[in-house]
This record gives C-alpha cells, sequence and structure tokens, in this order.
C-alpha cells in the first residue's frame, strides 16, 4: 500500500507558488502562514516555504537527455498525466523538457515532462498505461 510523502522545499513567492500549485497543477492548498503554504500535490503533502531555491544543473542523464537533478515530481495515470499536460500547455510552460513518450516498446514505457515552477524547482511528470509498468526492468 502507498503511503503520502511529505516534500518540503522553498519558493521565492507564495502568491506565485499559490497561483501555480493551485492554480495550474490544481492543488488544494492546506494549512499556511506567512512564511509557508501546504498542498496536496494528488494525494502527497508538499510544504512550500518562502526562501532559497535548492541549487540544481543537467547532470541526469535519462534516455538520451540531460535531467536537472535533484528534482521531484510524480508518477501518475497516462490519463491524469494528459490531463496535466494540457493545463501546462494552457499555461505556456517553458519546457526543460516537452513532453514524449521515452523507452517506447520496453519495459518501463513512460510519458515525461519536465518544466520548473515560478521558483525555478524542476518538476517532472511520467505518466503510465499501467502502474505496474512503474518499477518493470
Amino acid at each position: 500500500m502507498l503511503t503520502p510523502f511529505h516534500l518540503a522545499i522553498h519558493v521565492t513567492d507564495l502568491d506565485d507558488a499559490r497561483a501555480f500549485y493551485g492554480g495550474v497543477l490544481c492543488c488544494t492548498e492546506g494549512r499556511s502562514t506567512e512564511t509557508w503554504v501546504d498542498f496536496d500535490f494528488f494525494g502527497h503533502q508538499l510544504s512550500l516555504h518562502k526562501g532559497e531555491p535548492f541549487a540544481t544543473a543537467a547532470t541526469g542523464k535519462v534516455g538520451g537527455h540531460m535531467v536537472p537533478m535533484p528534482h521531484m515530481g510524480l508518477v501518475l495515470h497516462l490519463p491524469d498525466w494528459q490531463l496535466l499536460r494540457e493545463r501546462l500547455e494552457e499555461a505556456e510552460t517553458d519546457w526543460l523538457l516537452a513532453p514524449y513518450v521515452r523507452f517506447e516498446g520496453e519495459p518501463g514505457e513512460q510519458w515525461t515532462m519536465f518544466f520548473r515552477d515560478p521558483s525555478g524547482n524542476p518538476i517532472e511528470l511520467k505518466g503510465f498505461r499501467e502502474m505496474d509498468a512503474v518499477f518493470a526492468s
């Protein structure tokens, strides 16, 4: 049984974070103070604290692409991934890695996209037809 994770990261502006996580990604806002806000990040607790985001660099090589490390993300059923892709496209998201399918026809076939939140935190969203393929090798 999967249980929710908790992740706390820095953002530079809580209003921008609310507009992105609450508006674009449609995450429900939870508790907050003047220095942090919690979101229901697709069943997980994401705490966004006002501060300097962590440094990242494109040092992760996956499927022939260099991706930012560290990064956070979600693993979703493909229809949910497609809905989020549409929302992000409507919001004119600047892609670090535009939506595409990787490992096509192989175990672990997945759709992926990389982008940054308004504070520069890198996010990867993965979509799978079948969730049991997440750990396929």
